[in-house]
């Protein structure tokens, strides 16, 4: 095992929503020597998700990332030393730790517990449709949107990570599914490849006639990934108990003070309807349902799966960058050496 153990710091702090490579310091240290009831992870994979801007600059459910630390991450790889009775070497895990080659832990991450995976699990797949964003899109949908035979259900963001998930589910239940995206060649992707009724992309008109237009019944579940105009334009077209789901707010990462307004909340008034946020950390003791239930769907092709890899250590800021520019398709993933 080298010695060597490469970290990305957090440099500086974006002043909008953009992040930059430049926010980033490469720097090496030592690995770290496992005590008594500590074990040792060599990080396979980072996961990139929206809540990395959060933690740039903000407190939420965890403390900002300080400045010169190591940068933090939704993380997989493989335990190669331990002195710990619940892991050993060879144990495939996941957890929260920084952006660095090796990480330390006694069985707890940033966030909580380290989850050690069975084989049938690869990490890829633990980072993505059987991680955090699965577990988001399934408990999201299906607890907090609680959709009926015959809703339409509309995702926003449906070609990130989460939403492409989102809408599969949903579509995969029966029920009539339309994603919003920003592209054509992402709408026809969701449409053609991944089995959507219908995909609106948000730059190429208004989104708010498209969504009366394509559901003139109303909107019976909206998950929204987006916030600020996207989010108007699904409540301004919502059927009556509909139940909209809040899910993310990537439009206003780096600066919700300058997110555009929501004008259209008197919608949930006049349609007795209703919308929740939610946080997945709440459900993960139940992650064995939605695991149980999506398995054979993916096994049987009637979800896929995307992921978009970012190859080598050097490539993880470019790689969140690309998530905040809509470059990606599907969970944002990068594959260390």
């Amino acid at each position: 095992m080298t010695t060597r153990n490469r970290q990305w710091l957090l440099k500086s702090r974006p002043e909008g929503p953009a992040v930059e490579r430049e926010h980033f310091e490469l720097r090496e240290a030592a690995v770290p020597t496992i005590g008594d009831g500590e074990f040792l992870i060599r990080n396979r994979w980072f996961s990139c998700d929206p809540s990395q801007r959060a933690w740039m600059d903000t407190d939420t459910y965890v403390k900002k990332v300080a400045l010169g630390e190591p940068m933090r991450a939704f993380t997989g790889g493989e335990v190669v030393e331990s002195r710990h009775p619940g892991y050993k070497s060879g144990d495939k895990v996941t957890g929260t730790f920084a952006w660095q080659d090796y990480s330390l832990s006694d069985g707890r991450d940033a966030l909580g517990t380290v989850t050690k995976l069975p084989d049938s699990i690869d990490l890829p797949a633990a980072l993505s449709l059987f991680g955090i964003t699965g577990m988001t899109a399934y408990f999201g949908m299906f607890d907090i949107g609680r959709p009926r035979a015959g809703d339409t259900v509309v995702v926003s963001g449906a070609a990130g990570a989460t939403g492409v998930i989102a809408a599969q589910i949903a579509k995969a239940r029966g029920l009539r599914t339309l994603g919003i995206a920003g592209g054509e060649g992402k709408c026809r992707w969701l449409r053609e490849e991944l089995g959507l009724d219908d995909a609106i992309d948000y730059k190429a008109g208004d989104v708010r006639d498209a969504l009366r237009e394509r559901c003139p019944a109303g909107i019976n579940v909206y998950f929204d990934n987006i916030g600020g105009d996207i989010l108007d334009a699904g409540l301004a077209n919502l059927a009556d108990g509909a139940r909209v789901v809040m899910c993310g707010a990537i439009a206003g990462y780096g600066n919700f003070d300058d997110m555009p307004p929501i004008r259209q909340y008197h919608q949930l008034i006049l349609k007795r309807a209703s919308m929740q946020g939610f946080l997945v950390f709440d459900y993960l003791a139940r992650s064995d349902e939605a695991v149980a239930e999506m398995s054979p769907w993916l096994a049987a092709g009637r979800i896929k799966n995307p992921v978009d890899i970012a190859e080598g250590f050097d490539a993880a800021p470019d790689a969140l960058k690309r998530l905040f520019a809509g470059q990606n398709r599907g969970k944002q993933l990068v594959r260390l050496d």
